[in-house]
């Protein structure tokens, strides 16, 4: 299973669901479960992004398909990038 690194930002209505309904999140969390997807750890922060989540999933066809899914909600953006653990990019520099 390969990481992702995927950042979110919500849009007005995205933040219009949560604030009404703050369990929606963990909802959604479900939903990326039954697309391929396990979130590994999610936090909210502060700044340009509203969530890090750290996602395990099949690979990059499987992370497409849920980051257009929850983009095309209307409520989310997002910002997805492969992760790549130290020691296996280490590894493949020394092959």
């Amino acid at each position: 299973m390969a990481v992702y690194l995927m950042l979110t930002t919500l849009t007005d209505e995205g933040r219009k669901t949560v604030k009404a309904n703050p369990e929606r999140i963990k909802e959604v969390n479900k939903e990326v479960e039954e697309m391929g997807g396990k979130i590994l750890t999610q936090y909210a922060v502060l700044g340009d992004y509203d969530f890090v989540n750290i996602i395990e999933a099949a690979g990059n066809t499987t992370i497409a398909k849920i980051a257009l899914e929850l983009s095309s909600r209307g409520t989310l953006q997002t910002t997805t990038m492969a992760a790549i653990p130290i020691d296996d990019l280490i590894a493949s520099w020394q092959r």
